[in-house]
């Protein structure tokens, strides 16, 4: 099992640099329907006051995605610098400030001790979990059974610790996005313990990747956490590309490890390399390197205080379980049957935010992950403005609002109460592989 396990990541690492040098990068198909008409006029980037704040879509000149700074809050100045170079067409999704109407007043109100709660119950909700399950695998009863039967014993509390990680994942992901608190020193003393401590994911790199990942969603080349192949271009690929694709069901439980390891395909999260850091300061790379510390350390002294086997069992198993939720949740919100890409001549933010899709995994599996699955949308709209609490009412809201504005076509929405079928399903079929007449080109 372990060499199958080496030989995979090994795969995957090399995979990686054929990825990096290749050119054509693409995706898959899933579930809707609609069409993006060809364009006809060009226009500025539109701007939307919050408060006191301006916020604008990012615009779509070559170059700008990766010179952002995933680091910092992106301000009116970094946006109001970059110019939409496409054109909209009434058959484009609203604007940023046609949207802003239709939402809730508090729907942009940042309430730190509202965050800091959630934090403290999905705490509370890892320390009883992975403790339960310490104490199960140090009892008399664990180690006097066999194999099989320690298995069955712990499986359930794994399942548990991992979910209840998930939950605490999505804090994290908050306090990346600034919406734990407007203190940025909250922000990162949350970002480093839920991400960099609990879920063992080095928490400033993992964000650095992520913005750049908002910036660009849906974008051809240049989105992140995601590669986009053309399915009729896949007899060019390159070997090892092609081999990790007639592999791919063996991949699943590995591949949040090999994103933040391997650096596929972005760059690495732990060894600091690949197209995420080109142009990247040493003073961002050292701050970096305080989250990889973190996330190492808490990793070696579990390891020493608990000895290989029971590090693995009560920390790496849970872990597994967590980055399957991830990957799962990150795939299927942005995979549908009728997904469009779009390139530097027919990119728009709202384009790209529009073909995220929300999902129902179930009310109670929404609500402990933060309504990461059924607020997507609105999360992708206003990705540095709104706190996951925010995320049902302002969903509720834009629905309306788009049913009553004849808009609702733009919006998608996706029963998925058998989730984990539905991940292995969507990932046997279409890997990361989209039909060329997805791409919406000039």
């Amino acid at each position: 099992m372990r060499i199958a396990f080496r030989s995979i990541l090994v795969l995957n690492v090399i995979a990686s640099a054929a990825a990096f040098s290749s050119s054509s990068n693409n995706a898959p198909r899933i579930h809707v329907t609609r069409s993006v008409a060809s364009p006809r006029r060009r226009v500025s980037t539109n701007s939307m006051a919050l408060g006191s704040t301006v916020l604008q879509p990012p615009g779509t000149v070559q170059g700008d995605i990766d010179q952002q700074d995933s680091t910092t809050t992106t301000t009116a100045d970094d946006i109001e610098s970059t110019v939409i170079t496409t054109t909209t067409t009434t058959q484009d999704p609203p604007r940023l400030g046609e949207v802003v109407k239709m939402l809730p007043k508090n729907t942009f109100e940042i309430d730190t001790a509202t965050s800091l709660f959630y934090f403290a119950v999905d705490f509370v909700a890892v320390a009883a979990t992975m403790g339960c399950l310490s104490t199960v695998v140090h009892s008399e009863l664990y180690h006097s059974a066999p194999i099989l039967l320690q298995g069955m014993m712990v499986a359930p509390l794994q399942v548990l610790t991992g979910f209840a990680m998930w939950c605490m994942w999505c804090i994290g992901h908050d306090a990346g996005h600034s919406v734990v608190s407007k203190n940025k020193k909250i922000n990162r003393f949350v970002g480093e313990m839920a991400h960099s401590m609990i879920c063992l994911t080095p928490f400033l790199p993992w964000a650095k990747s992520h913005k750049k990942h908002h910036l660009g969603h849906n974008h051809l080349t240049k989105d992140y956490s995601h590669q986009w192949f053309i399915r009729e271009e896949s007899d060019d690929l390159h070997p090892l590309i092609k081999l990790s694709y007639k592999t791919r069901n063996l991949q699943l439980p590995i591949l949040y490890l090999v994103y933040l390891l391997a650096g596929v395909p972005d760059g690495g999260h732990v060894f600091f390399y690949g197209r995420m850091w080109e142009g990247a300061s040493k003073d961002e790379k050292k701050d970096g390197l305080i989250s990889v510390a973190v996330s190492l350390a808490t990793a070696a002294t579990l390891w020493l205080n608990l000895g290989l086997a029971d590090f693995t069992v009560v920390c790496m198993i849970p872990w597994c379980v967590m980055s399957f939720w991830l990957f799962m949740v990150t795939y299927l919100q942005h995979h549908s049957d009728d997904g469009k890409l779009y390139t530097d001549d027919t990119f728009t933010f709202e384009r790209g935010a529009f073909e995220t899709v929300d999902r129902n995994y179930g009310t109670w599996i929404n609500r402990l992950s933060h309504h990461m699955m059924d607020g997507h949308v609105i999360h992708h709209l206003f990705f540095e403005k709104v706190p996951h609490y925010r995320l049902e009412d302002a969903t509720t809201a834009l629905r309306k609002g788009l049913d009553e504005s004849g808009q609702s076509k733009f919006y998608k929405f996706i029963e998925t109460p058998n989730f984990t079928q539905e991940i292995v399903k969507q990932f046997n079929d279409n890997w990361f592989f989209v039909n060329e007449k997805q791409v919406v080109r000039k």
